[in-house]
């Protein structure tokens, strides 16, 4: 099923930890050449690129710079060729009220979860424009489509932008042969949603998760993975957003 991923060019963005992390290894199993991006964890990007070995790259950037994105996706072009499949999944959490508004953490959520997306979107277009066919992956959130949390209000917002930016570019792109869809996960064990927390901590959050999917399951980035190589190969679909978080969007409105 994922033979057409062979030899393709793969960029993921945020992909030295998490979710990016486990897209950039599934895509590699099944013969991706691989463009690692990263912006901080230098040292976690060349731990990667120790353990892919041959097919991987990795570039810095970060993704709500224009230039430095232009920058890195010229430098992918020379080093792994022209890009196949974009998956953007870059993105950055805080939690805050409503009332607790803080106006410079909303605007570095909005620039790298939203306005990210546009840029590296820009700027492969080009290319797949000209070969007539590419991909493009978008990470959205469950929170983006009614799940949020009190605290989780300005996340959402930029997780429903990118919904929108979904469906207006399958509907622009379509006629390029260029699909568009997003993956809505619900609450993934990473190093954004765990980081700083004590093992109880961890154990208390999991337990709270499990009681509220229908799955009674804690989501691993690996799930969101294995959607990302679906998605890449799903040749008559576009402008989806496919949810996954074990239930818990239908927990919200049933009891199980």
């Amino acid at each position: 099923m994922f033979e057409d991923i062979k030899d393709k060019v793969v960029l993921v963005t945020g992909s030295s930890k998490g979710i990016g992390r486990e897209i950039a290894r599934y895509f590699h199993k099944y013969g991706a050449k691989v463009a690692i991006n990263y912006s901080s964890s230098e040292r976690e990007a060349i731990k990667l690129k120790e353990e892919l070995k041959d097919r991987v790259e990795i570039f810095k950037a970060d993704v709500s710079k224009r230039q430095e994105v232009h920058n890195m996706v010229k430098e992918i072009e020379e080093k792994l060729g022209k890009i196949d499949i974009l998956v953007n999944n870059a993105g950055i959490w805080y939690l805050m009220p409503f009332e607790e508004y803080d106006e410079e953490k909303f605007n570095k959520m909005w620039e790298i979860n939203f306005k990210g997306m546009i840029y590296t979107t820009l700027e492969v277009l080009p290319h797949m424009k000209e070969k007539g066919k590419g991909v493009i992956i978008n990470m959205a959130s469950n929170a983006g489509i009614g799940t949020s949390a009190p605290t989780n209000t300005f996340y959402a917002i930029t997780k429903s932008a990118v919904i929108m930016l979904t469906k207006r570019l399958a509907f622009e792109l379509g006629k390029y042969n260029i699909r568009v869809n997003a993956i809505a996960p619900g609450w993934i064990e990473t190093d954004m949603t765990i980081g700083g927390k004590s093992e109880n901590e961890i154990k208390e959050l999991e337990e709270w998760f499990k009681t509220r999917t229908s799955l009674s399951m804690v989501g691993k980035p690996e799930y969101i993975a294995k959607a990302a190589l679906f998605l890449a190969v799903a040749d008559y679909m576009t402008g989806q957003v496919v949810v996954i978080d074990g239930g818990r969007t239908d927990n919200l409105t049933h009891s199980v």
